[in-house]
């Protein structure tokens, strides 16, 4: 743990070219009618998470599905590895065909205890330049959390009551075909998105877990299908609670000025996700 500090500050470099066959894929994986997809086309607001997909050889992949700790990321010795959140500036925007390099930095690696044990977060920050451009069209800031894992008795953060006042919802029942194709797309390896038994038995949760990507997804969905003319300055969502399979999940919406508040929330009405997206004036 008192090493971890070491990797602030380390950077990786990733490039790819961004084709359609994600974006169609996506776009029938939510539901829309499908579409041709010309170079040219705008890529949606996180879809940009369909690249750079972390392509480690099979020998390296740790009992979890990531890849063995280490490398750009910090090797964290807890085996609870989640997405809690992140943070994004859209600049300029990042089209189908375009030739886009992406930089990674480590920009902070905090230790504090938790409820439950020791917790770790990592703060990564990513740049994407757009056909060699000075300047980013995206900036992202990605808080990954790592815990201990689950033992018996371990107290639970207090859930959350979520929002009143949408002015839209959606109610969907993300089932293990839904998390099946997002992990495919993004080349997600982690099994407590598709492997019933590991994350019941070994991670200690009900049901699969829906991937925090796929909600903060789903909510700017949410905002396309009722205000698809909508241009993004920025957006940040957190993490408040897993949601799993097979229970109903309900994506809510309102505006407030340039502000659109967004939150998920599961059967129970508590709060699984927090978000806002900043509009262009």
């Amino acid at each position: 743990m008192q090493d971890l500090g070491s990797w602030i500050g380390r950077t990786e470099t990733l490039r790819d070219t961004l084709g359609p066959t994600p974006v169609a894929a996506l776009a029938a994986t939510l539901d829309h009618t499908a579409a041709d997809v010309p170079p040219g086309t705008p890529l949606p607001p996180l879809w940009h998470w369909l690249y750079f997909l972390p392509l480690h050889r099979a020998s390296e992949i740790g009992p979890d599905g990531h890849a063995r700790r280490g490398g750009f990321l910090p090797p964290v010795p807890l085996p609870r590895r989640m997405w809690a959140g992140s943070q994004f500036e859209f600049r300029a925007p990042i089209r189908v065909g375009d030739a886009v390099a992406r930089v990674s930095t480590i920009e902070n690696v905090v230790s504090k205890p938790g409820r439950s044990g020791a917790l770790v977060f990592v703060k990564v920050r990513h740049e994407l330049f757009c056909n060699q451009a000075a300047e980013p069209a995206l900036v992202e800031f990605h808080d990954i959390v790592y815990r201990d894992a689950k033992q018996p008795g371990d107290a639970e953060p207090p859930p959350r009551p979520a929002p009143q006042g949408a002015a839209w919802q959606r109610e969907i029942t993300p089932d293990d075909v839904l998390l099946f194709r997002y992990s495919a797309l993004t080349f997600n390896g982690h099994r407590i998105h598709y492997d019933r038994r590991y994350v019941t038995e070994v991670e200690g949760y009900p049901g699969l877990v829906v991937h925090g990507p796929l909600i903060a997804t789903l909510l700017l969905d949410l905002l396309h299908r009722h205000a698809p003319a909508a241009e993004l300055a920025a957006f940040c969502f957190k993490a408040v609670r897993p949601a799993f399979d097979g229970q109903p999940l309900r994506l809510n919406g309102a505006a407030q000025g340039r502000d659109v508040r967004l939150w998920a929330q599961d059967a129970e009405g508590w709060l699984t996700m927090d978000a806002v997206a900043t509009l262009k004036a």
